[in-house]
């Protein structure tokens, strides 16, 4: 992969690491996939919450070598940019163009458009792959086939997933399930099954490695809350279909629970993870 060069999803490009970060795309008219974010990847780089530091320390840590990492799915590059702490290289991919145009630059970091199962990266090339909240929309045969090809032999694979929020006021979190779980009920794409039973119905075809627990902690004003909420892809499809927006309904349920701006209840997510040794 030369610096500047718009590479082709079908021709995989040995990675070439310099000093300058590169931004890469190409876009394949033949690459169908379900686009949930893709109007709303502003909000999605904005609001998303980040992963705990210590996720990345731990997964450099079981990998035998720490040249490069793929982080698949990639975003904005939540994943991508802290795993380039720990890696001389990190390429992220995402099958929406506006998701990596949306992806802040980073030292050590590459961000490409292509599909999850047809990656432009070289055979045996990466130490790590990484999925972040979304191997749900591509798990399959073919995109394990693919981290197998271009992972190095004792390589390692970790997709994380997190669910339903923590909150530490009950009636807060009363009010949010039950956003989830009845209005928003009818519009959740059937693969966010997976996500609320932790990935457990998915069956990793590498060499399990049990992982810590891991979990996000965010302190956010309601209106932050609302901004996330916003990036969900029930709430995306709710707005399609009836034209309206449901989140101003529990901005007004929320509003006197909540409290002022200076009033942040702690949330936490708990991280369920899959990881594998090739």
């Amino acid at each position: 992969m030369t610096d500047g060069r718009v590479s082709s999803a079908r021709e995989p490009v040995r990675l070439v690491m310099n000093s300058s970060m590169v931004t890469m795309r190409y876009s394949d008219p033949l690459v169908k996939f379900p686009d949930h974010f893709s109007g709303v990847a502003t909000s999605y780089a904005a609001f998303r919450p980040q992963y705990p530091a210590t996720l990345f320390d731990w997964l450099a840590s079981v990998c035998q070598q720490r040249d490069s990492a793929w982080d698949c799915a990639c975003g904005s590059g939540q994943a991508s940019r802290p795993l380039a702490s720990h890696f001389d290289l990190v390429v992220g991919t995402d099958a929406s163009p506006t998701q990596v145009a949306g992806a802040e630059a980073a030292e050590k970091t590459r961000f490409v458009v292509a599909a999850s199962e047809l990656a432009p990266l070289a055979n045996g090339a990466f130490d790590l792959v990484t999925v972040a909240q979304a191997l749900h929309w591509f798990v399959g045969e073919a995109f394990f086939a693919e981290v197998r090809r271009v992972l190095r032999p004792g390589g390692v694979f970790a997709a994380w997933t997190y669910g339903m929020p923590h909150i530490v006021s009950k009636p807060i979190e009363k009010v949010v399930h039950d956003f989830i779980n009845v209005s928003l009920e009818p519009f959740w794409p059937p693969e966010i099954r997976m996500v609320l039973d932790g990935y457990a119905s998915i069956d990793l075809p590498f060499e399990e490695l049990e992982a810590p627990a891991f979990e996000m902690k965010v302190e956010w004003t309601l209106a932050r809350f609302l901004a996330f909420v916003r990036t969900w892809s029930a709430v995306g499809r709710y707005v399609e279909e009836r034209g309206e927006d449901p989140v101003l309904q529990l901005a007004t349920q929320l509003e006197e629970l909540w409290g002022g701006e200076e009033d942040l209840p702690p949330i936490s997510y708990r991280l369920d993870l899959l990881v594998g040794r090739v």
